[in-house]
Parts: C-alpha cells; structure tokens; sequence
C-alpha cells in the first residue's frame, strides 16, 4: 500500500479554524487527522504541500516511524509548531488506515486496553456574561449534561500581575463554579500562562479552599525556573505542557520535577504515538498525562487512543459539547462524553469519517483568539456576532 496523495479541508469558526487532512491510498482506504492551530492555518497548509511532495507521496502508511522521522529530519531545520503539526494530521491519518485495513481500533495497535472509558472535563463552557450568577448557571448546565470535570481561566485579562480588586472578583467567580459543581466536582484552574511566580502562587493559595484539581500554565512556558518556584510554593498539582511541540524538549521539564501533570496537544507533538511514547516517559517520573484539546472530533479521537493505552492517563479536555457546538456534524462517529466518560471504541482506524459536504459549510475564517482582549471567554472577536 502506498500515499497517493493528501486533501485539506478547513473548518471555520470566529475563535478556531480546524485543519483536517485525508491521507489517500493506491487500495482506496482514506485516513483523517486533525489539529487546530492558532493563526496559523494557512502556514500549516503551505507546509504541507511542500511536505506532500518531498516525504508523503508514495510513503507506506503501515511505516508511521518512518514517514514521522523523514518529515521531522528530512528538511534539516529545526521543526517547530508548524512542522510538528504537519507531521501529526499526516501520522494520525496513517494511523486511521493501519486499523481500517487491518480491521482493528488504533488503540489495539498501540498495546491493547488498559481501561473501558476515558474521563472528560469540560471546557470552553463560560462564554457568557462574565458574573458569578452567569458562571454558577453555566456550570450547573455542565453537571447536569453528566460532566465530572470542568476547568475555568477566571483571570479575565489579567497578565504578570492581579491587583486586589481583580483577584476578589476572580476569587468570586471561583466561589461561585464550585458551588454549582458541588464538592465531589474536578475543577481545573487554567492560567494560561499569565503571571508572575508570585502573582501565581499569591492567586494559588487564595483558590485553594475551592480544591482545585490541578493549576495550570502558571507562568509563562519559555522559563521553567520560574515554574518550579511556583512548584515549590503550591500544594496545587501543575500541569502544563500543551505549548512544547517537541516529545524531546519536555526532558528539562521531567527533570524538574516542577509538574505533576503533563498535557501535550496530539495535534501539535507529532501525532498519536509521539504522545505515547512522552506518556511512557512521564510514567517513569511518576507523572500524569491529560493532553490539551481544543479540536475537534478526529482531534478528540485521535487522543483517546492515546488514553485508551496509557496507564497514567488522567483525563481529556473536551469543547465540543459547549463551544461551537455545531461543528461535531462534521465528522461521522465523533466521540461523545456520556455521564462524564468517553466509552471504548471498537471501530476500526479512528473510528470516525469526515464528511467533507459537511465541512464546506463551515469555510475557513479569520479566525482570532486573543487572550488578553476584554471578553475573549465569550470567543466572540470583535466584529461578530
């Protein structure tokens, strides 16, 4: 079986585009991946046209290790963001066809079941009016939709500092989640990398009555000193990792100790079992492993696989059930979370199909996602509606 060939398609929100890419073959089995960059979809796209015709065309798919070290070496420059994201829809995809061919879930390809269901928490949930009463009704809807887990950035737009009026606000709308959520709720603590370690740790000890499940992004990713000062301050488990696109560049991050948790995007480290090697690794330091997942549905799947396999598997992020909701109908067999789970496929591949009709009817946007604009939790960007 040989690559003849790869087909973009872009699916277009205000806040998010969603690159999915169909790898095809000379015996007729297509595979899909998935990842969704940040302003960068048409680099993405570039790149994989020149990627296409250097390292895709006539590639066996059964050779995923391969195909992923001559896209990652075979150019000599470094690869970064753009080619790590090229190689994971192309791998994911590959993938895909392995198990359709071979009529087997990815999963079973990737060592076989360690567990029948896979955790879920919520996200991108609180687009709306950013009040304590807003976000006690908002989170109340997530628990009663079965979800055990949701996480939050109450820190509007807050950067290196939090003076004393924000952190009370904050420190309210906080209050307010959890008792919505009830007690027995995970409630993650999202930063998005915001602050100063004494801005963060500051912030950390006034949420801790609320047992926040995890503090993530802390401080920015660039300076892991300045994570572990915070990693040295909290009894708050850290988490971060969804920015390093490279499996090799989290070894400092491991020797630190600094995290307790680690969250690589699928759609950004390479693919399927780039992760899967990084969750062995992190289970040798006794770390848990909860990717970071703003895709959509073959995104979604793609990293269950990954969950499936993997013994330190935490949890999976999941918007789609809140934030553009309507994008789900894009994809045949999308993952569904019921009473807080995702279930065990036994689907061949991936399990799911891009329904490219469906696609076209969401075109690609200028899409924009800025986190230090006023009101960017809605994900509306200004001009929309």
């Amino acid at each position: 079986m040989r690559i003849t060939g790869i087909s973009t398609h872009v699916v277009g929100t205000p806040w998010r585009n969603l690159t999915y890419v169909q790898v095809h073959t000379d015996e007729g089995i297509t595979g899909v991946g998935e990842t969704r960059m940040l302003g960068h979809t048409d680099a993405l796209i570039g790149y994989l046209r020149e990627a296409e015709a250097n390292h895709i065309l006539g590639s066996d798919p059964f050779a995923v290790e391969d195909l992923v070290r001559r896209m990652k070496y075979g150019d000599y420059g470094r690869a970064g963001e753009i080619v790590m994201s090229g190689i994971a829809v192309v791998e994911m995809a590959c993938w895909d066809i392995k198990g359709k061919a071979l009529g087997v879930p990815v999963w079973q390809l990737l060592g076989g079941k360690v567990t029948e269901k896979v955790k879920a928490y919520a996200n991108g949930w609180y687009t709306t009016e950013r009040t304590p009463e807003a976000y006690h009704k908002a989170a109340q809807e997530v628990v009663a939709r079965g979800y055990k887990a949701l996480k939050i950035d109450p820190f509007g737009t807050g950067h290196f500092e939090l003076d004393h009026q924000q952190t009370l606000y904050a420190v309210s709308l906080i209050e307010a989640v959890r008792d919505a959520i009830g007690p027995d709720a995970e409630l993650m603590l999202e930063m998005h990398g915001r602050f100063s370690p004494s801005t963060a740790v500051r912030l950390a000890r006034e949420l801790a009555p609320f047992k926040p499940a995890w503090l993530e992004e802390p401080v920015p990713p660039e300076n892991l000193k300045a994570l572990e000062k915070v990693a040295a301050k909290v009894d708050i488990p850290v988490a971060t990792g969804e920015r390093i696109h490279d499996r090799i560049e989290f070894r400092e991050l491991f020797d630190s100790q600094a995290v307790d948790i680690v969250q690589p995007d699928v759609g950004h480290i390479g693919g399927i079992w780039e992760t899967r090697k990084l969750a062995a690794t992190a289970e040798t330091h006794y770390m848990l492993l909860a990717p970071h997942n703003v895709g959509g549905s073959v995104l979604t799947a793609a990293s269950l696989q990954v969950g499936f396999t993997s013994p330190n598997f935490k949890i999976l992020e999941h918007f789609n059930d809140f934030a553009d909701a309507e994008i789900k109908k894009v994809v045949k067999g999308a993952p569904q979370v019921v009473d807080g789970y995702f279930q065990l496929s036994d689907a061949p591949g991936l399990g799911v199909e891009l329904d490219t009709d469906a696609a076209a009817e969401f075109p690609q946007q200028q899409a924009r996602f800025d986190l230090w604009a006023e009101g960017w939790e809605q994900r509306k960007p200004k001009g929309t509606k």
